[in-house]
């Protein structure tokens, strides 16, 4: 094993790159612009630049570096061929060999998702375990599914999108896939929001969410409120808690996860977070999965490109 690698985490506006030992050690970190004009064919070739330019001011030999692991926002399939990228402007292509021709050096990519997980399993909160899932709740709600200590990406790379499991019928408004009532609609930072505005509308009680114009609350007033025993933000964080456990039960059927790894802008309400989704996980979970682990991400932004380091040791 040579001493050195990289980790990318290609975003819609950054990649983040970080330069490690192979033992884990993350020694420097950076960002660069992605440039999405002209149908993002320039973000390789950026990327490469910034790997070469580390390598020179490092004062690294290319011979000590191991190789190149890349989180992708989108569906990569096992061979390393992405599956279109609509906000890089990606079509299909396979991005391992692309960015080998350009570094020379050997290269992984996977869903950004998927990646992060891997990292959280390596060396954040899900350390230790080998089979888990991770979710992220941000704008979106986005997974990472790791099995036997490897990324599991489904046949064309669209596994773990579990923003997108149907959790309800009723459902009037459309998710931004197209469908009805998926998941990341009542779980997500954004689906917080909407759900809030939807009961202040229809219940008439006091709550300090009430002071707030309509576009200022935010998933964080919302679990803030819950904190203070607001009834209404409570009832809300219930709502969350109940559609987010139950659909993470149906997830064990299938996956039987050592633990949920809890992540993105929400999680850092911290406990309030797991307690509620626990609780309804028991709930529905059938019963040999119930003991199922639940802990919050601890590499932050950082996973990414933990988790692309990670698949270069693994291959």
């Amino acid at each position: 094993m040579k001493k050195y690698a990289f980790g990318v985490d290609i975003g819609g506006t950054t990649v983040k790159m970080g330069l490690f030992e192979t033992d884990g050690t993350l020694c420097d970190t950076w960002e660069i612009k992605t440039r999405t004009e002209n149908g993002g064919s320039e973000i390789l070739g950026d990327i490469a630049a910034g790997i070469m330019e580390k390598l020179e001011t490092a004062g690294i030999a290319p011979s000590q570096v191991e190789g190149v692991g890349m989180g992708v926002p989108g569906p990569v399939g096992a061979d390393g061929t992405v599956f279109k990228c609509v906000n890089l402007g990606w079509d299909v292509f396979n991005v391992e060999q692309t960015m080998q021709t350009l570094t020379g050096f050997r290269t992984k990519a996977g869903n950004d998702a998927n990646v992060a997980a891997l990292g959280e399993m390596w060396m954040g909160g899900g350390r230790g375990y080998e089979n888990l899932v991770m979710v992220t709740l941000g704008t979106g709600v986005g997974g990472g599914v790791i099995l036997n200590g490897k990324i599991v990406p489904g046949f064309n790379g669209a596994a773990g999108e579990i923003g997108h499991m149907h959790a309800r019928d009723d459902e009037p408004e459309t998710c931004g896939c197209g469908n009805h009532g998926c998941l990341e609609q009542y779980a997500s930072a954004n689906g917080v929001v909407r759900m809030a505005k939807i009961y202040l509308k229809e219940h008439r009680e006091k709550s300090v969410l009430r002071s707030l114009n309509r576009d200022e609350i935010t998933s964080k007033n919302v679990f803030g409120a819950a904190k203070d025993r607001d009834a209404a933000a409570l009832e809300i964080v219930e709502e969350f808690g109940k559609t987010l456990g139950k659909a993470l039960a149906q997830i064990s059927c299938v996956m039987n996860p050592q633990a949920f790894v809890i992540g993105g802008g929400m999680a850092k309400a911290g406990d309030i977070v797991i307690e509620v989704v626990r609780r309804y996980f028991v709930e529905y979970a059938f019963h040999a999965a119930r003991g199922t682990l639940f802990t919050l991400a601890t590499l932050g932004n950082n996973a990414g490109i933990y988790g692309g380091v990670r698949m270069i040791l693994d291959d």
